[in-house]
């Protein structure tokens, strides 16, 4: 009788041992290393462009349109890097989109990389679009005095190297303070068209554009 009570209290110990074991090592039978299923690899998505390739966008011909509506469309089309400039070469900044309009842009409408730069060319909306687009190009530094008869005097200045003296005044009998100098052209210049710049000051007088010098 004691041989039987002892050889059982001996299996259960043995069980009681397994089951622990299977519970100290987190894995059921359906766990075990026999019984695992692979893993399901991880879906990756497809990159959508080739890496440093910008994607490509269609850019729509915004001639004509106003400026803020010009740029949000272009936005829209996935292209994000916007200037614009003053296309009667006044320099002027276009501070209200809204009060400006499209004559050009560059590039032309089509198909372009979405990291383009678009350049709109405009003018004011009650003003006409030139022939030929007058700011495109930010002027260089002139080694001898350009012609700035009719050009506003804020471009007059850029032209100019900044270490050069500029005096400007109201052609008019007046005497008003050129403030904006955007809205004001050259009437008269010294030293004249062609003269060396040298470091010697410049002259101008200027009439607000519309009036006559």
């Amino acid at each position: 009788m004691r041989t039987k009570t002892t050889t059982a209290l001996v299996a259960g110990a043995a069980l009681l041992l397994t089951l622990t074991a299977c519970e100290e090592d987190g894995r059921t039978g359906a766990d075990k290393p026999g019984d695992a299923r692979p893993a399901a690899p991880p879906t990756t998505t497809p990159p959508r462009s080739t890496p440093g390739e910008a994607e490509e966008g269609t850019l729509p011909d915004m001639t004509g349109k106003g400026l803020q509506s010009a740029q949000d469309q272009a936005q829209a089309a996935g292209f994000h890097d916007l200037r614009s400039h003053d296309a009667l070469g006044r320099g002027r900044v276009q501070a209200l989109d809204r009060n400006w309009k499209v004559c050009g842009q560059t590039p032309a409408a089509g198909v372009h990389p979405t990291d383009v730069r678009i350049d709109f060319a405009a003018v004011k909306l009650e003003e006409e679009c030139p022939a030929e687009d007058q700011g495109a190009a930010r002027p260089e530094t002139a080694t001898t005095m350009p012609d700035f008869t009719g050009k506003s005097v804020k471009v007059a200045r850029q032209a100019l190297d900044p270490s050069t003296g500029l005096l400007v005044t109201d052609a008019s009998s007046r005497g008003r303070v050129v403030l904006v100098e955007s809205n004001w052209q050259v009437c008269t210049q010294k030293p004249a068209a062609g003269t060396p710049l040298d470091g010697r000051p410049v002259t101008l007088t200027a009439v607000k554009f519309g009036e006559a010098c």
